[in-house]
């Protein structure tokens, strides 16, 4: 039996990079996963790889920032499957620039992405969560749920050119840490991981010059220097970029029964020293 049978994961941004690995991850281990993305095509992609593995996957794509988001997820989750057991709340993207250039739209598209939309679908999925554990503990039944919120290393050390980013994967840690302590009656552990340098459309160096993608109706540009990527690599104990498996591995780790004693916890996955 895989170790995440009969469980429902809700994978924001699980269309491409990342966030496709986690859903595809969970649901090799058994997991039923609720698909998000920006775009229904990538999603779809997503629900027909999990199909072919032989698991079962709903959709719910649209901007995560959405007000309605969050409530809409979680009725995804309740109507396709009947409850909900672990959320990663990895949807995201950076909007860089130094501070004196940074807009207010800037500001507050990334944190509404990285803070109030993880925020808002938490919120959602309290009486669900509450009601599931208080019908287990009734019956005797000691079943564990798991958060898992993504954040960043330019949480930890800061990076220049991304206050909003920064302030917003650090906030990240702090909901992390809060909700531990609120939800721990439940059996709900909440950890976060902080990704260093993963190699995604958003990171690739060959995507530098001049490449964007469109979110929420906006250019936002992607890529790095290459130069800057290359002294990543020399500077990394492990020489190289991480991969969008890596980063999912190190997510499964905190869904997994193994990890049921541990909460409150952030682990950088940066190939790195912090």
């Amino acid at each position: 039996m895989a170790k995440l049978d009969g469980k429902v994961a809700l994978v924001t941004g699980s269309g491409r990079g990342i966030g496709q690995q986690i859903a595809l991850k969970l649901a090799s281990e058994g997991a039923r996963i609720v698909i998000n993305d920006l775009d229904l095509e990538p999603a779809q992609e997503t629900a027909e790889l999990i199909r072919k593995l032989g698991g079962e996957a709903a959709i719910c794509h649209g901007n995560v920032s959405a007000p309605d988001f969050g409530e809409r997820y979680v009725k995804t989750a309740v109507d396709s499957f009947g409850g909900i057991d672990i959320i990663v709340n990895n949807a995201g993207y950076t909007w860089d620039d130094v501070v004196q250039k940074m807009t207010d739209e800037q500001w507050y598209a990334i944190l509404d992405c990285h803070m109030t939309a993880p925020f808002r679908i938490l919120r959602a999925a309290y009486p669900i969560i509450k009601a599931q554990a208080q019908a287990e503990q009734a019956a005797g039944l000691e079943v564990f749920r798991k958060v898992v919120n993504i954040s960043s290393v330019s949480a930890l050390r800061g990076n220049a050119g991304q206050m909003n980013y920064s302030g917003a994967k650090a906030g990240v840690l702090g909901m992390t840490r809060a909700l531990a302590r609120e939800w721990g009656r439940f059996k709900v552990n909440v950890n976060a991981v902080a990704f260093g340098f993963i190699e995604t459309r958003m990171t690739r160096a060959d995507a530098h010059a001049g490449a964007t993608v469109k979110i929420d109706g906006r250019d936002i540009r992607v890529g790095i220097n290459p130069d800057a990527a290359k002294n990543h690599a020399a500077r990394n104990p492990l020489g190289r970029a991480g991969t969008p498996e890596e980063a999912a591995n190190a997510v499964y780790l905190f869904c997994s029964p193994e990890s049921n004693y541990i909460t409150a916890q952030t682990i950088a996955v940066a190939g790195d020293l912090m």
